[in-house]
């Protein structure tokens, strides 16, 4: 039995700031947390620093070195998961840009073994495209960009189920029938969809959401954004009270006020993702088929000047949502945290520090700086 006491915490629960709290673990899952100095000899004294759920990273696409586009295996989606675990992300959602039909399956496979022996580390695939606007495709290969056959949809779930936890599309390159069908499959296979790569009106993107999308992939970006006539996708995710959205805090994909207007109006329905091409990246340039990169100054972009993902972790999301965007911490760690793991559907073991929870969390300095990270209750870096 491995039983671990942490004290003079200042713990966030997920709901509660605890300053000067304890929190004792029990084979790898919580089992009391506690205001006060802990009586125990063998408690780790944190001298104050944060303890905060390990954040929850719902759209990543690599690690340091390699990403799972170029490379669909087992040993990149571990490769993933232990980069994003360096900064405190516990739990990561590997992640598919657009791309053929043999990759994805290639990708299922590579995550549904790795969730085999870390289920609470790798919590399903995220397949962002190829059922995307062409219009507003991005960075993704115009030669995947496509609208799927129905054959296709139906291998895509029948050997994706309970793997494949989220698909990004744009409902508008959709008939309505098969738009249905689409919603009616991913429910049935437990797949959440997300709107995103979109040019849909605002009528149009409303009416997906009143029929079962619930999501919203990297508020702003690529997408038909908010004019006075034409409120376009961005109106529609402000306006609706079921949708919760996802936003990137890198500096480069949206100004720090967008965030905090964002925030404003959507309050706990605004999530972080990292969307980390490569994190913390080693090298300035990368090609994959047409896929090109150039890393310069903290950014990634193509050779049409696009951006093309991120280079940071969930903790530097974190740390620029307080100190550029001015958010409060604990809410900051909300969305890093308890509203992913809510959503991913794991808000009742994940995302929180509370009695009943694995106790994957990570400390952080009082500055915000990464100090430590426990992974079923064990420090990874002690």
């Amino acid at each position: 039995m491995h039983e671990l006491t942490l004290t003079n915490a200042t713990v966030f629960t997920g709901t509660t700031l605890l300053p000067n709290a304890s929190v004792r673990i029990s084979n790898g899952l919580i089992q009391e947390v506690f205001a006060g100095t802990a009586d125990d000899p063998d408690a780790i004294d944190l001298q104050g620093q944060w303890l905060v759920p390990g954040f929850v990273d719902l759209q990543l696409y690599g690690g340091s070195d390699f990403f799972l586009n170029a490379s669909p295996t087992a040993e990149t989606v571990v490769h993933i998961y232990e980069t994003h675990l360096k900064t405190g992300t516990t739990s990561v959602v590997p992640t598919l840009y657009s791309t053929s039909l043999e990759t994805i399956l290639k990708a299922v496979e590579a995550v549904r073994q790795v969730r085999q022996t870390n289920p609470n580390g790798v919590l399903g695939l995220h397949v962002e495209g190829p059922y995307i606007n062409a219009v507003k495709r991005g960075a993704h290969s115009a030669n995947y960009v496509r609208q799927p056959t129905d054959a296709e949809l139906v291998e895509l779930f029948e050997k994706g189920r309970d793997v494949i936890r989220l698909l990004t599309i744009a409902p508008e390159i959709f008939s309505p029938e098969q738009l249905s069908r689409l919603i009616e499959q991913a429910s049935q296979a437990s797949t959440l969809l997300s709107l995103g790569h979109s040019n849909a009106t605002y009528t149009e993107a409303t009416g997906a959401f009143n029929h079962g999308i619930t999501l919203s992939t990297h508020l702003y970006n690529a997408m038909r954004p908010f004019e006075s006539r034409e409120p376009g996708v961005v109106g529609a995710v402000f306006d609706h009270p079921g949708v919760r959205a996802s936003i990137i805090a890198d500096g480069f994909h949206c100004d720090w006020a967008t965030i905090r207007i964002a925030k404003r109006l959507l309050g706990e329905r605004l999530f972080l993702i990292s969307d980390a091409t490569f994190a913390n990246p080693t090298q300035p340039t990368y090609a994959f088929e047409d896929f090109i990169l150039h890393y310069e100054n903290g950014r990634y972009t193509n050779p049409e000047g696009k951006l093309a993902g991120s280079s940071i972790t969930l903790l530097k999301a974190v740390q620029n949502c307080i100190q550029h965007v001015g958010l409060e911490p604990a809410e900051v760690f909300r969305m890093a945290a308890t509203v992913p793991a809510e959503i991913i559907g794991l808000g009742d073991s994940l995302g929180k520090i509370q009695a009943g929870f694995v106790a994957n969390l990570a400390v952080l300095t009082e500055d915000f700086r990464f100090a430590d990270v426990l992974v079923d209750g064990r420090f990874q870096n002690r």
